[in-house]
């Protein structure tokens, strides 16, 4: 489909220096943001962390205490809603019942005078694949078809800016991952630029070609999704985008392209180019993907971190993989996901076993007393079951 029957491009976001105070607390903190053209951005992170206050802010249903938004190089800050050339998707699709799909999807059109509204809403229906449903009333359709209609609706108003709030949180898990790959073919196909709002690691990780990671109201990280899960600045990030086994420790030497860590007896060596810290107390972690679980202890080799003895204390069967949880004496819980290429288990709780991985993989943290850190990364994982 033709790109400049929607948009002829969408618009840059840019936030300066924005802040949103309301009475008793701060729910965003001297925001510096900017979001390029025509691209997927998605801003993560747990409920109250600020992710959904910041888009009321660009959409102008709230005004900030401090700072500016400019779109497309506008200032926004004091323009109506109604006069921003923006658009949002919400969780609740909000589709008239009384109307069929085609009359919904041209009602701003009609509205706002814009030629051809009929025309228009039948080719945002082809967008979605739906246009062979636009004489039915919403109620006639599915969930996932409702988000749809309302995503040809934002779409055909021809918004520089669409701001998508958790659209898809009321589908069920498989809607919503086909839906998460047809919002990115979309937003390719129409060339807008998406703001999505989303407490789903996976969703975000999906769909966006950058990711800001939020917590009470500051951005602490900001990059590509393989960038921020492979690299977490924080114990925050490394926890809340996906799972991370983190250890504390001392930096105990330093060679030319790593340095070594002294974590309960053990030398763990972690790249230099890999860690925010590289002197004194610092905190290093792996992701749970990358062990390798081993039953006798391994011999040195270079170039492979070691951990263990430790015992297995359960073992969960998740489909693709299976998660080992391995108490080791002075380190803490290590968590071990192993994809499943044989029927069964591996070990058995009560196991003797070793972790190994291999030193390419790990990396060093911002946070440096490794407590402060363990208490970053718990905060994270009750975030991700709170939000």
């Amino acid at each position: 489909m033709a790109r400049g029957l929607f948009a002829e491009s969408g618009a840059d976001l840019k936030l300066v220096g924005v802040r949103k105070q309301f009475p008793g607390y701060t729910a965003v903190e001297e925001l510096d943001l900017t979001v390029p053209a025509g691209t997927f951005f998605a801003l993560l992170g747990p409920s109250g962390c600020g992710k959904t206050t910041t888009l009321r802010l660009v959409a102008g249903l709230e005004e900030p205490t401090a700072g500016r938004i400019l779109i497309g190089g506008t200032d926004v800050t004091d323009t109506k809603p109604y006069r921003r050339p923006v658009n949002t998707v919400f969780q609740s699709y909000a589709l008239f019942p009384h109307m069929t799909v085609l009359e919904n999807v041209a009602f701003g059109l009609r509205r706002r005078g814009i030629g051809d509204p009929v025309e228009k809403a039948h080719a945002a229906l082809r967008l979605v694949e739906l246009d062979h449903l636009a004489d039915r009333k919403p109620a006639q359709l599915s969930g996932g078809q409702q988000q749809r209609v309302a995503l040809a609706r934002a779409v055909v108003n021809r918004p520089a800016l669409l701001l998508l709030d958790e659209p898809l949180g009321a589908l069920d898990l498989k809607l919503r991952r086909q839906m998460q790959l047809e919002l990115k073919n979309i937003q390719s196909e129409v060339g807008l630029t998406f703001v999505h709002v989303t407490h789903d690691q996976e969703e975000a990780m999906t769909m966006a070609d950058t990711v800001a990671v939020m917590n009470r109201g500051r951005i602490e990280q900001i990059g590509a999704p393989e960038e921020i899960y492979e690299l977490p600045r924080t114990a925050f990030v490394a926890n809340f985008l996906g799972q991370s086994n983190l250890f504390g420790g001392t930096v105990a030497e330093s060679g030319s392209g790593a340095f070594g860590v002294d974590v309960a007896g053990r030398r763990i060596l972690v790249p230099i180019d890999r860690a925010q810290r590289t002197t004194g107390a610092v905190t290093v972690g792996v992701r749970p993907e990358k062990l390798l679980l081993v039953t006798e202890e391994p011999a040195p080799m270079a170039g492979v971190n070691v951990l263990g003895p430790g015992r297995v204390t359960d073992v969960s069967f998740s489909g693709v993989s299976t998660q080992y949880l391995i108490d080791v004496p002075h380190v803490g819980t290590v968590i071990v996901f192993a994809q499943n290429l044989v029927f069964g288990p591996v070990v058995e709780p009560g196991a003797e076993v070793w972790v190994t991985w291999r030193v390419e993989h790990g990396f060093g943290l911002a946070d440096a007393p490794a407590a402060s850190a363990l208490e970053q990364a718990h905060e994270a994982l009750v975030s991700g079951v709170e939000g």
